[in-house]
């Protein structure tokens, strides 16, 4: 089973600047997703010739089972993220990360009903800044969507712009949560023509079993978007032991 990661800049390439949303869908086609994990998708905006781009995307692949999150609204329309799937989504759920005066952010969590068994997948694109991106994962971990289904195979994907790699160690690590797209010298997406950072991350907890994660190059990705998408071939899951997970007492603001 795999999974997309991708911050796909509106559809806006990172060096032509050109709106471009086919390049996006010729991309994702040529990685065969099972589930896409998109950020930065616009909706009605007149920059992107006010397509709903979650739709046209989701339906050129053939995934027909889609979430779409809008978290920054502006003048007219707004963008956010985007799970679209080719199994069924059996619990979906939206949340604010939003943290004080800061940009809006929000993470998706859906329960996925593939064929390896049920899936909690985390979707989000967290802050610019070091604390707002730990006090946005704390906040999953204590939110209640995410505890009633904490004895699930879970994974947390997206962008996490996260430059100095301190979520591995932190927040993650506290819950027994791995970091798989590690080391960040092998997983650079950022900027896609010449990448430096590694920002686009994917975390799992002890039920997922990961055959095998890259992040995806080629011209046409290069040219696609400002990010490259990173990719996560599942192997199978199991039960995870709910009751040995640490509780945090740390409050959620």
């Amino acid at each position: 089973m795999r999974i997309v990661s991708f911050n796909i800049h509106k559809g806006i390439g990172g060096r032509d600047r050109r709106y471009r949303l086919e390049r996006i869908i010729e991309a994702l086609r040529a990685l065969e997703p099972d589930v896409i994990c998109l950020q930065e998708v616009d909706h009605h905006v007149a920059r992107s010739r006010y397509d709903h781009q979650a739709k046209l995307i989701s339906e050129a692949l053939g995934l027909v089972h889609a979430h779409y999150q809008l978290n920054v609204r502006l003048k007219e329309g707004g963008y956010g993220n985007l799970i679209a799937s080719r199994y069924p989504l059996a619990s979906v759920h939206a949340i604010s990360l939003t943290r004080r005066h800061y940009k809006p952010r929000g993470a998706q969590l859906v329960v996925v009903q593939t064929p390896l068994g049920r899936l909690h997948l985390i979707h989000w694109h967290l802050g610019l800044r070091e604390t707002e991106r730990h006090w946005q994962v704390r906040r999953m971990f204590e939110h209640q969507h995410f505890r009633e289904h904490r004895q699930l195979p879970a994974i947390a994907i997206g962008d996490t712009n996260d430059w100095r790699n301190t979520l591995a160690n932190g927040p993650f690590a506290v819950h027994g949560w791995k970091q798989i797209s590690s080391p960040p010298s092998r997983f650079r997406s950022f900027p896609a023509w010449l990448p430096l950072g590694a920002l686009d991350k994917v975390f799992v907890n002890s039920g997922v079993a990961i055959e095998s994660c890259h992040i995806a190059k080629s011209r046409l990705l290069r040219d696609a978007s400002d990010h490259l998408p990173l990719v996560v071939d599942l192997g199978g899951f199991h039960e995870h032991p709910a009751d040995h997970l640490p509780r945090l007492s740390l409050p959620v603001q």
